[in-house]
C-alpha cells in the first residue's frame, strides 16, 4: 500500500512535467551598433533659374546723303542688305539737295544733333566733330592702310595723325578724252597704243596732225577751272603749298603749264570761247566734245556717263592716262567722303555700317552700280567690273595709284578753294589780252597770302 501510494505520486508528477512547458530560454538580444551622430544638414543649392534671353535694344541709326544719279538707290538696296544680316540695327537715309547739304549739317553740329553718319564733300569743314572709329573696328591698321592716307588725314585736326573718321564713297579723277575715230581718220597712231608715258607735248602735237588732217575745229580743250590746270602743272613740277603751310604760286612748273594753255590760244586750237567767254565762273568744253569738234579734251570722269549718252554711237571716244611731265603724270581726286560723327550714341553700331559698306564687295557693288571710281587701293588694283563703260572708267581707276600727295593736299587744303578761283580767273584775264602772266601771278600770290594770313 506504501508502494502503490508512492507510485501514484510518481505518475502524476510525470504528467505534470509532460503538460506543463519547460521555462523558455530568455532571449539574448545583441545591443544595437552605436547610432553615429548625424552629419550636419547641407543647405540646398539654390536652384539655377536659367537668365532669360536678352534681347538687344533696337538702334535706329541715321545717315544724311545726296544724290548725283542713282547712287542713292543702291546704296538703299545695300543698306537692306546689312538689315538683314543684323537684326535690331535700322539706318534710315535722309536724303537732301546737295546744294543744301553743308549748311544743314552745320547747323547740326553746332547744336549738337548730327546725324550719326553723313556723305559730304567739304570734308575739312567738320574736322574735330567726326567720330574716331578705330577702337570699335575689327582691325583698325589694316583698314586704314587700304585708303590714300591725305583721305584719312584730311577728316582730322591737324594735330591728329591716327583718329579713322569715314572712307570715300567714290572718287572723281581728272583726265583727258580722245575721240579714236578722228584719230583713225586721219591716220594717226594714238601715242598711248605704243607708250605708257606720252608727255603734253607729244599728246598736242598728235592732237594738232589730227585735227589738220580731218578738219576737226579745235585740237585740245582744258576745262577752265584751276582745279583742272594742277594736275598737268603738278606733273610739270609746280609746287604749292609750302611746309610751313603757305602757298607759292611762281615756280617754273606753274609757267611752263600757264603759257603751254596760252599757247593753244595764241595757236587758234583750243576754243577760245571756254576761258576768254564772257561771264566768268566755271566752263566746260564738253559740248565741243560732244559734237566732234575737238580732238582731245582734259576733264575728268564725271564726263563718262553723259558721254556715253549723248555721244552713243556717232563716234569712238576713249579715256587716256595723264600726260606726263618732268615730275610724272597725275590728275587731281575729288569725290565725296561718307564720315561718321562723335555725337553718335551708338559708335560700335555705326563703325559696323561703315566696316560693312566699305569692305570690297560692297564697295565694288556699290561701284558697279552707281558707275563711280571707288577710293579704296585694294579695289584700284583689282579694277571693277562696270555694266557699262568699263574700259573708261577702269582707265579713271587705274590713275588713283599715281596721283601725287600734292594733288591729294591740293584737293583737301580749305584754302585751294581760293587758289582755283585765283588761277582760273586770272588766267582768263592772260588769255583775254588784259594782264600779263607776270601780272596774273603776282595777283594770284596776293590773294593766297592774304587767304593764309586770314586763316
Amino acid at each position: 500500500m506504501k508502494y502503490r501510494t508512492l507510485f501514484v505520486f510518481l505518475v502524476v508528477v510525470l504528467m505534470l512535467a509532460v503538460q506543463c512547458p519547460a521555462p523558455a530560454t530568455p532571449t539574448v538580444v545583441p545591443p544595437p551598433p552605436p547610432t553615429k551622430a548625424p552629419e550636419p544638414t547641407k543647405a540646398p543649392e539654390p536652384t539655377k533659374v536659367p537668365e532669360a534671353t536678352k534681347v538687344p535694344e533696337p538702334v535706329e541709326l541715321r545717315m544724311m546723303w545726296y544724290n548725283d544719279g542713282n547712287e542713292g538707290d543702291v546704296m538703299r538696296g545695300l543698306l537692306d542688305k546689312f538689315e538683314a544680316a543684323n537684326p535690331g540695327i535700322t539706318v534710315i537715309m535722309d536724303t537732301v539737295a546737295y546744294k543744301d547739304l553743308h549748311n544743314i549739317l552745320q547747323g547740326q553740329v553746332e547744336a549738337g544733333t548730327a546725324p550719326d553718319m553723313a556723305r559730304v564733300t567739304d570734308v575739312a569743314r567738320f574736322a574735330g566733330y567726326y567720330l574716331d572709329m578705330r577702337p570699335h573696328m575689327a582691325n583698325a591698321d589694316a583698314w586704314a592702310a587700304d585708303w590714300p592716307p591725305a583721305v584719312l588725314q584730311s577728316m582730322r585736326k591737324a594735330e591728329d595723325k591716327t583718329s579713322l573718321s569715314g572712307f570715300p564713297t567714290q572718287f572723281t579723277i581728272t583726265g583727258p578724252f580722245i575721240n579714236r575715230t578722228l584719230f583713225e581718220q586721219a591716220n594717226v597712231p594714238v601715242p598711248s597704243d605704243t607708250k605708257d608715258n606720252v608727255t603734253w607735248d607729244e599728246w598736242v602735237e598728235a592732237a594738232k596732225q589730227v585735227a589738220k588732217a580731218t578738219e576737226t575745229p579745235y585740237a585740245v580743250a582744258i576745262d577752265r577751272t584751276g582745279h583742272r590746270f594742277w594736275g598737268p602743272s603738278l606733273s610739270n613740277c609746280a609746287t604749292y603749298i609750302q611746309p610751313d603751310g603757305t602757298f607759292k604760286v611762281d615756280t617754273p612748273g606753274f609757267r611752263k603749264t600757264a603759257e603751254m594753255i596760252i599757247g593753244w590760244h595764241t595757236d587758234k586750237i583750243t576754243p577760245l570761247e571756254v576761258w576768254a567767254g564772257g561771264g566768268g565762273g566755271y566752263a566746260a568744253a564738253n559740248e565741243f566734245f560732244v559734237n566732234g569738234q575737238l580732238v582731245l579734251y582734259m576733264s575728268g570722269s564725271w564726263q563718262v556717263g553723259q558721254f556715253s549718252k549723248l555721244i552713243g554711237d556717232n563716234f569712238d571716244w576713249e579715256v587716256i592716262p595723264n600726260p606726263s611731265g618732268d615730275c610724272g603724270a597725275t590728275g587731281i581726286p575729288g569725290g565725296a567722303v561718307l564720315v561718321a560723327f562723335g555725337s553718335t550714341k551708338h559708335p560700335a553700331e555705326v563703325t559696323k555700317v561703315m566696316e560693312y559698306l566699305s569692305s570690297d564687295d560692297v564697295l565694288g557693288e556699290f561701284s558697279a552700280q552707281s558707275l563711280f571710281i571707288p577710293g579704296k587701293l585694294s579695289l584700284a588694283k583689282k579694277g571693277i567690273k562696270y555694266p557699262s563703260n568699263d574700259k573708261a572708267l577702269n582707265v579713271f581707276l587705274a590713275e588713283i595709284p599715281k596721283l601725287m600727295p600734292e594733288a591729294y593736299a591740293l584737293q583737301y587744303n580749305p584754302l585751294t578753294f581760293v587758289l582755283n578761283t585765283e588761277i582760273r580767273d586770272r588766267l582768263s584775264q592772260v588769255i583775254a589780252g588784259e594782264i600779263t602772266l607776270d601780272e596774273a601771278i603776282i595777283k594770284i600770290q596776293q590773294k593766297m597770302d592774304e587767304a593764309t594770313a586770314g586763316s
